[in-house]
């Protein structure tokens, strides 16, 4: 079991560097800090809110794909091989795959959060830890099918580490929000 679990996390490290990649250059490269919504409204709400913006979109994917690389170039050298799952050939598009899919699940959540009043930064639990893996998940599904057991695991390690991760992230500091 502990291997499944490992291998889960493994494959899963692309979108969690997509998830984080907004926090890391949030001070930097600051011509994309455009919304991706331009701060345009739907019946007087945001339609996904100020924080959801370009350099997140464009850092996300770039994250991304680059550990799908590395992940390639580990797979190519056999190093963690026991802990892929699949065939990291075709690195760009799983990194492409899955850094849209997860900003595009932490889009339709704001949004969805938005028409339920939520403001930035409040807590939606469980969408907030969840919602960017199920992005992925829906995005890279035509490349890699995963079985039930595996997308139950990968939920709940999303789930718990997300917490875990952001909680360090507002203790150390990095966030304002604990979620």
């Amino acid at each position: 079991m502990l291997d499944v679990i490992l291998q889960c996390i493994y494959l899963m490290l692309p979108v969690a560097f997509a998830n984080m990649a907004p926090v890391i250059v949030k001070n930097i490269f600051n011509n994309l800090k455009v919304p991706i919504d331009f701060n345009r409204k739907i019946n007087n709400k945001p339609i996904f809110g100020k924080n959801k913006t370009f350099r997140g979109l464009v850092f996300g994917i770039i994250f991304a794909v680059i550990i799908a690389f590395i992940q390639f170039i580990f797979y190519n050298n056999n190093i963690l091989v026991d802990l892929a799952i699949i065939d990291y050939s075709n690195w760009l598009l799983i990194g492409f795959l899955m850094g849209f899919g997860a900003v595009f699940g932490d889009l339709i959540e704001s949004f969805i959060k938005r028409r339920l009043d939520y403001g930035p930064g409040e807590s939606f639990v469980p969408f907030d830890q969840i919602d960017f893996v199920i992005g992925a998940l829906i995005f890279i599904y035509p490349l890699i099918v995963l079985s039930l057991n595996k997308i139950i695991i990968i939920l709940l390690l999303s789930f718990v580490l997300h917490i875990m991760v952001n909680h360090i992230a507002f203790y150390s500091g990095i966030r304002k929000e604990k979620w």
